[in-house]
């Protein structure tokens, strides 16, 4: 190890234990013992700090986010907009250095923290390089070559969608991925004896990935600079390289639980600088050896996008169509006029499931718009998410397809599917990923979906089978709480549309977002086309469909096949003298960014409303007085019996609607929307 190499991974060290110690809050104990892993790759990786979006650069994902002071040393050091003061305000209110990682601090690709995401992440973000390589290089021309690098832990491999997310990755001989393992046996209980005996290297291996073994990563940086240059020659399937360290390596308690998510003691960090050759009584001291070591490195980076750009003006004369495509993708922009593909319906058509609708909607816009990459959690022909000549993605020498394909078979991993789009999503180029499982089983990938929420990330998710509507397979299968759990979610719409139009909108609006994800839940039972409805008005996520001829005295506010059945309600609640508007709200979170105005014009003060859905009440509050839905679990049989089990009926549901008015009558209401303190941030 030369004496740079030393100076620079000591300085590693102490700069992150100050940065810990400062905020008296945080993880010390990985950057120590990962310092060195940590200089070999972010020397070897390709990116410049200047244009930290630059679309080939190598990506990196931190999936034991804990270690977060490691990383923000790193791009610190290497020029990234985060200062010495940045570090000093680590895990601080409103500081670019938060306690996890964020997609909001430059040089951070992916937003990491709960375990296991992160390298799940990196092979979404190793699947999309994949993709635009085979769709975009060419023989005399690579536009894409770029890496993805992940470190993780091991409390990583004991999250179960580590294990979905890697084991597809070995399937898909993703050559272009390679992760370090952090093997330092501690986790925040003590040992990883008290717990975890696997033998992570044989998974990994039964996986299909190569493993290359660095006893000694606490000092061995030749060995690590070894592996690291061996992963890279191995083009067909991804490699973990196995890095033995001492978590808190320098540390008075090294090897200890204590060192994990504690700030090192004052007299502890004055001993370790002592033992790195640092000066005890400073702070936050980088010598300037290091910078300009780093700095050079970025250096490299910088000339490397330098000869890229002028590769691609080459590429740009010889492939003028592609190049023109590519520049789009990398501006954010979809194709010009790609609405014109969104089927529109009225109501001679003939009565059919929204996920029918939906597979009509993805056929007629991945022709068109070819950042649209998705697929199916082994869902497919009841997710209807593969469209005709579709080609999957797999990996050209298994003979299933080519990784140009835009298909993905997920197989049975809902957690993995929603861990891996996000890091499709995060890689750039206007990737749209989508992932179909049933609505149901969209709870299992919950994480994944709040950190697509929180990290501003728009998947889409194809969510069939949204109610007791799908019958026989009972109560196990039938979602009653999961859009009331995911409408709580911040930054996320959540579409239950009630007919053709309506899927259109909520493909229209979910294409259209660049940072809010979507749950698109739909049926299997098959709904009318309605009179009233259209892509424009349902992309405004409520909206009047019908009025009657005279002042109403009802409003039935509806979501999915509700709507239709609400429409024949107030057929029967006008014959019984109680005029009814009936009100399509096929997603909340697009109807509360509406003016209020407009919001009042459709839900009005002065009229009785009540909703209905045929899932949990929970959250109606908001939009109606009085609520029919399903509080309690489903019931298996045919889903006519079902419905008339529960009264979801149109009499059912006009019984209700006339208590309704009967129990207001004489009252002054006030519309739900009238609520002063609520706001829409």
């Amino acid at each position: 190890m030369s004496d740079i190499d030393t100076l620079a991974i000591n300085c590693i060290r102490v700069l992150a234990a100050d940065t810990v110690r400062k905020a008296d809050s945080g993880h010390p104990g990985a950057p120590l013992g990962m310092a060195p892993a940590a200089h070999v790759l972010f020397s070897n990786m390709k990116f410049n700090p200047q244009d930290p979006e630059w679309t080939n650069r190598d990506r990196f994902v931190l999936s034991n986010g804990h270690a977060v002071a490691l990383q923000y040393v790193m791009l610190h050091f290497l020029g990234y907009d985060l200062t010495l003061d940045d570090l000093k305000s680590f895990r601080q209110l409103g500081s670019k250095t938060p306690g996890h990682p964020e997609r909001e601090t430059p040089g951070v690709e992916v937003t990491t923290g709960p375990l296991g995401q992160g390298i799940s992440n990196a092979v979404g973000l190793a699947i999309a390089q994949a993709n635009i390589a085979a769709t975009y290089n060419k023989p005399d021309f690579t536009i894409s070559d770029n890496y993805t690098y992940s470190f993780f832990g091991d409390g990583c491999m004991m999250e179960g969608v580590s294990h979905e997310a890697c084991s597809l990755a070995g399937h898909l001989k993703l050559g272009n991925l390679i992760a370090f393992y952090d093997d330092n046996k501690i986790s925040i209980d003590g040992n990883t004896a008290l717990e975890f005996d696997e033998d992570v290297a044989k998974r990994l291996q039964a996986y299909g990935w190569e493993v290359i073994d660095v006893p000694n990563a606490d000092t061995d940086v030749a060995a690590i600079s070894s592996a690291l240059q061996k992963a890279k020659q191995t083009k067909d399937k991804p490699t973990c390289i196995q890095i033995h360290t001492t978590i808190g390596y320098g540390s008075v308690n090294a090897g200890t639980a204590s060192v994990h998510g504690s700030p090192l003691k004052p007299e502890d960090i004055a001993q370790l600088k002592k033992k790195f050759g640092f000066d005890p009584k400073k702070f936050f001291a980088v010598p300037q050896q290091v910078y300009d070591y780093y700095h050079k490195v970025s250096a490299a980076g910088a000339k490397a996008e330098k000869e890229w750009k002028s590769l691609f003006a080459s590429y740009k004369k010889a492939y003028p169509k592609e190049a023109a495509e590519y520049e789009r993708r990398q501006s954010g922009k979809l194709p010009e006029g790609w609405e014109k593909l969104l089927p529109s319906y009225t109501p001679a058509d003939p009565a059919t499931a929204t996920r029918k609708l939906s597979e009509t909607v993805l056929s007629d816009l991945v022709a068109g718009i070819p950042e649209i990459i998705g697929g199916s959690a082994d869902l497919t022909p009841s997710n209807l998410t593969r469209w005709k000549n579709a080609v999957d993605f797999q990996p050209p020498q298994s003979g299933l397809g080519e990784y140009s394909g835009r298909y993905i078979r997920y197989g049975v991993r809902e957690f993995g599917m929603g861990a891996i789009m996000n890091g499709i999503s995060a890689y750039g180029m206007n990737l749209k990923a989508y992932g179909g499982t049933f609505l149901n089983f969209v709870s299992y990938a919950a994480g994944a979906v709040r950190l697509s929420a929180l990290s501003g990330l728009p998947v889409i998710w194809v969510a069939t089978h949204d109610s007791i509507g799908l019958g026989e397979d009972g109560p196990t299968h039938q979602p009653i709480e999961t859009l009331a759990h995911f409408r709580a979610l911040p930054n996320l719409m959540v579409w239950r549309p009630a007919d053709g139009n309506e899927v259109s909108a909520a493909y229209k609006v979910s294409l259209e977002s660049d940072r809010t994800p979507s749950i698109i839940a739909l049926t299997r039972q098959g709904l009318p086309e309605l009179k009233g409805s259209s892509v424009e008005k349902a992309s405004k996520g409520g909206y009047v469909l019908q009025d009657p001829s005279s002042t109403a005295k009802l409003i039935i506010v509806a979501t999915g096949s509700e709507v239709s059945l609400s429409v024949k309600a107030a057929e029967l609640l006008e014959k019984r003298g109680i005029p009814t508007r009936v009100v399509s709200l096929p997603d909340f979170f697009s109807f509360d960014h509406q003016s209020l105005e407009y919001k009042k014009s459709v839900l009005p003060d002065g009229v009785p409303i009540m909703s209905v859905e045929v899932l949990t009440t929970f959250g109606w509050s908001k939009y109606s007085h009085s609520h029919f839905g399903l509080d309690r679990f489903g019931a298996s049989g045919k889903a006519n019996d079902i419905f008339n089990k529960f009264e979801f009926t149109p009499e059912g549901v006009a019984k209700r609607g006339a208590a309704t008015v009967g129990f207001f009558k004489g009252s002054k209401l006030l519309s739900p929307l009238d609520q002063p303190f609520t706001s829409i941030q």
